[in-house]
């Protein structure tokens, strides 16, 4: 059983920045592969971003890529999705995820957190 616990989102203007935080309780966070999802208004929710346990592989959705970076410390049990120019289409609530499978935390994962906003103004 893993649980998530999301921080630091907030307001940020239009080309700026936010680092969000996902912390995991457990002491097997290192065997689980970690993403990121978003979800606006209205919309469904997509995937924004994995890591592989070991951190040597990451992935990203296409309207990211460049802009937004995954990262984990597995000595302090925290995932980390440092976003940079930002725009206000990337404003949602922001998930982080857990799987065992690097494969299924970018589409089913076993875990979620509760999330955070981002709101990123014009």
């Amino acid at each position: 059983q893993v649980q998530l616990v999301e921080s630091g989102g907030g307001l940020v203007q239009a080309g700026g920045s936010l680092r969000l935080s996902c912390a995991a309780s457990g002491r097997t966070f290192s065997s689980y592969a970690m993403g990121w999802f978003r979800q606006a208004p209205g919309k469904e929710r997509e995937f924004v971003a994995a890591i592989s346990w070991g951190g040597g592989n990451t992935y990203y959705a296409d309207s990211v890529k460049g802009r937004f970076t995954i990262s984990r410390d597995n000595a302090k049990n925290t995932v980390y999705l440092q976003m940079n120019s930002l725009k206000p289409e990337d404003t949602a609530v922001y998930y982080c995820a857990a799987d065992i499978n690097i494969a299924t935390v970018s589409t089913i994962p076993n875990y979620w957190g509760q999330g955070t906003q981002v709101t990123v103004s014009s």
